[in-house]
């Protein structure tokens, strides 16, 4: 496996009370965290309000890969970006003008991330490859931590590795990763990847980071 993996914990499954505390335990052993934006709308779950957010990201030690599941992400995708984000996701479903929101992550300073849930067909954005630095498919539904890794989606991952190409894209999943399921997910074409209750549930988060990593680069133990 020549490509370079990342691993970009999520903290919907850390302890909220303490998040900075949190991050400090993975971050000598994570390439960024990923702070799940949930409104409500277009999720049925909430998370993070701006103010909220804002602070986890100028508080984080290590870079804040944000995934906006909210609606009028044309608005608050950039915001994001604005406040310090590394990355910013936004879904096709919940955008309006999406190559133009994507200029405008990347002239915030951000990179721009492209997500789509499980029933979107991917080869709809082929054509937003040259705005895009990473696209993320959902391996679960949005809105929850702890789902099951849908299997079905490696087909679409695969098909998102070939549009992709030669290009320096990133390609994310999120939902279900575990030591059961990043093997296959890599298997697929994936290079980034999201892990939430794999990391915050374990004993050890830091270790498991590392084990994940380790298994995405087809190390055993």
């Amino acid at each position: 496996m020549s490509r370079e993996i990342r691993i970009t914990p999520s903290i919907l499954n850390a302890n909220f009370d303490d998040l900075a505390g949190e991050i400090r335990r993975i971050a000598q052993v994570s390439d960024l965290v990923h702070l799940d934006v949930m409104d409500n709308l277009f999720v049925p779950n909430f998370t993070f309000d701006f103010a909220t957010a804002s602070a986890i990201i100028q508080e984080s030690v290590l870079p804040v890969d944000a995934h906006l599941m909210v609606l009028d992400a044309d608005t608050i995708a950039p915001q994001y970006a604005e406040i310090g984000c590394a990355s910013v996701t936004l879904h096709v479903e919940a955008t309006q003008d999406v190559p133009g929101t994507l200029r405008a992550i990347r002239h915030a300073g951000a990179r721009a991330g492209l997500a789509v849930k499980p029933g979107t067909d991917i080869t709809d954005y082929a054509d937003v490859c040259d705005l895009v630095d990473m696209f993320l498919i959902m391996t679960v539904e949005p809105g929850f931590g702890g789902q099951s890794f849908m299997s079905d989606m490696l087909a679409k991952i695969s098909q998102t590795r070939l549009i992709i190409g030669d290009r320096p894209i990133w390609l994310q999943v999120d939902g279900g990763i575990s030591p059961d399921t990043i093997e296959m997910a890599t298997q697929a074409g994936a290079d980034t990847f999201v892990a939430g209750s794999a990391v915050f549930k374990a004993q050890d988060p830091a270790k498991m980071v590392s084990m994940l990593r380790a298994l995405a680069n087809g190390v055993k133990e």
